[in-house]
């Protein structure tokens, strides 16, 4: 193996460690979003913790947007009027915390 063939070898296991990371992170915020607005809906204990999870399931499912979608529909449901643009300063929020998480491995 040559110095280049290591080098690419190296490059690819970083990609991969980054791309690994930048799921987790995102789940984890998906999930601190899902507790965050499941106790604007009133949910609390195992039915927040489930609706989380939903939130969470949402983005796999829904390519990216489905997260917003998601939560937009339901505190619109619950006439919880919180607006696209506050919701995604939260995920911002909440993407900082996430990473933090995941780095420190809680």
């Amino acid at each position: 193996m040559t110095t280049f063939d290591k080098r690419e070898e190296a490059f690819e296991k970083q990609f991969v460690h980054d791309e690994e990371l930048k799921f987790k992170a995102e789940a984890r915020r998906n999930r601190l979003l899902g507790l965050w607005v499941a106790e604007k809906l009133g949910k609390s204990g195992s039915d927040a913790d489930a609706y989380a999870r939903d939130v969470v399931t949402a983005e796999i499912d829904g390519a990216g947007a489905g997260v917003v979608k998601k939560v937009m529909a339901d505190l619109d449901a619950k006439g919880v009027a919180l607006s696209e643009d506050e919701i995604r300063a939260k995920m911002t929020e909440l993407m900082v915390t996430a990473i933090t998480q995941v780095k420190a491995g809680i």
